[in-house]
């Protein structure tokens, strides 16, 4: 599913026009997106939880030639899901 048929889905299950939909749909993944951002979990009970996660440096190696490399620390966004979405999924 892509984000426009996202909006198609919300749309018709909420009973609101395409463009209210699509408002809607992407005031919640700015929200979601600038809290993870500013190192906050967001809790969707039943669906699931966004958060940030620190990901240590290490060595790498460069496919093509072999030779070593020094990958930074970074900062990632991760998902796990709720019981109720693994349960559906495993349905």
């Amino acid at each position: 599913m892509k984000k426009t048929e996202l909006i198609e889905a919300v749309a018709a299950k909420a009973g609101l026009t395409k463009k209210d939909a699509e408002k809607a749909v992407n005031a919640v993944l700015d929200s979601v997106v600038g809290a993870v951002a500013a190192g906050d979990k967001v809790t969707l009970v039943g669906f699931g939880t966004f958060e940030s996660r620190k990901r240590e440096g290490r060595v790498g190696q460069n496919p093509r030639t072999g030779e070593k490399i020094e990958i930074a620390a970074t900062t990632v966004p991760a998902f796990k899901a709720g019981q109720a979405f693994k349960n559906a999924v495993a349905k």
